[in-house]
């Protein structure tokens, strides 16, 4: 145990600061594309344009990297080879075209996959076994996922709660753990700062409050399990009816400025973020998360590049504001639990999501936050946003 704690704690050391740097660099990035494209609204214009480089440079450098986060967890479940380095600049310029041109996506889904593949090219010099190399994974995960979210706590928990349903690998607690604090920690030191959510306003814990929150989270559940089949839905539909991936993720940004320009907003396009922050604090759209859904699943259906979970908090905040028209619980209250409980039904890790309220809200609403992901969770389904997400038992088992 000696051996193995010191051992996996210089690892996670390095693992914890590469990942953190890479996701320092990437949010600054980030930030800079976004307000590039605030800026200059015409570059919208040049979507389609920018989707099929994107595409081509998938197509000429990316084989083996396609896949993204499923290729990760597939190596996890199944050890093959090593990720190749190269996923993380692709992933990295392809996230980054995407927003700097207006597409709806979002942060995470980056993060995640160059914190592992840049993990596992420890593999070069350590040489480890299969079993260690999911640990290192594993690690890898983690640590992209609390760094771009300034959440280390939630970041850990998702990497070990993220590979199967209700099968944690405990073995991989001190290098989630350890990945996921020293990550988060070293993007701070970068001057990167995240964005502050505050709800404002907590219930109190009721029975009938209670039963609000159990059918708020069912609404949340049941909006998880539409995202997902619509985006898998979508993929398939861009696959099959377009063979050539340049020509798809050109239609693909021919509809989503068709649709900016109907809707005569730039609301859903790139991350989101000022909406979510708006969803806190006063009445949004109704149909906000509705318009969301559309815009980030022609997004990443047709190809292009980022994640599902900033969108998701996008949908779920929104929804939760919705929600507080018909419930009577606090406008921030809901909008907390939807911003958690609706990624927690996408991505199957309520556990993840709860720990991931505290860190975010505090832990005042956290038993509401709970129930709307375990109910969330429960209403999904067992098919989550990630193909490879293995299934030993499913949630209503």
């Amino acid at each position: 145990m000696l051996r193995f704690t010191l051992r996996w704690s210089a690892i996670s050391l390095i693992v914890g600061l590469l990942a953190g740097s890479a996701t320092a660099a990437f949010l600054a990035a980030l930030d800079l594309v976004t307000q590039t494209r605030i800026d200059h609204p015409w570059l919208l214009f040049l979507l389609p344009v920018a989707g099929m480089l994107i595409a081509w440079l998938y197509h000429r450098h990316g084989k083996g990297t396609e896949a993204g986060n499923n290729l990760i967890l597939d190596e996890i479940h199944n050890p093959k080879q090593v990720v190749p380095l190269r996923m993380a600049p692709l992933v990295l310029f392809g996230t980054l075209v995407t927003h700097l041109f207006g597409g709806s996506a979002g942060r995470e889904g980056t993060a995640v996959q160059m914190g592992a593949s840049i993990s596992d090219q420890l593999n070069h010099f350590l040489k480890f076994d299969n079993s260690e190399r999911k640990l290192l994974l594993m690690a890898g995960i983690s640590a992209g996922f609390a760094s771009v979210f300034g959440t280390p706590l939630a970041g850990a928990v998702f990497g070990l709660e993220v590979l199967s349903l209700r099968k944690v690998r405990y073995r991989g607690i001190l290098p989630c753990f350890a990945s996921a604090i020293i990550a988060d920690r070293i993007c701070s030191l970068w001057g990167i700062h995240h964005t502050v959510y505050k709800v404002s306003e907590v219930a109190p814990l009721t029975m009938m409050n209670i039963g609000y929150a159990i059918l708020a989270g069912i609404a949340f559940g049941l909006c998880a399990r539409f995202f997902t089949k619509s985006l898998h839905h979508m993929v398939r539909l861009f696959k099959n009816g377009i063979s050539n991936p340049l020509v798809r993720t050109f239609v693909g940004g021919i509809l989503i400025i068709v649709l900016a320009t109907l809707m005569q907003t730039d609301r859903y396009l790139g991350l989101g973020i000022p909406v979510i922050v708006e969803a806190f604090q006063k009445h949004v759209a109704p149909y906000d998360f509705a318009l969301k859904i559309l815009f980030t699943v022609v997004t990443l259906g047709s190809g292009f590049k980022g994640g599902e979970v900033t969108p998701l908090f996008f949908i779920g905040a929104t929804l939760g504001n919705a929600l507080a028209w018909i419930l009577p619980l606090p406008l921030s209250l809901l909008s907390g639990m939807g911003f958690v409980a609706v990624f927690a039904g996408a991505a199957l890790t309520p556990l993840a999501c709860t720990i991931m309220a505290m860190e975010l809200f505090g832990t005042q609403g956290a038993v509401f936050c709970a129930i709307a992901c375990v109910v969330s969770f429960l209403s999904s389904g067992s098919k989550g946003i990630y193909h490879s997400h293995h299934t030993e038992v499913t949630p209503h088992a």
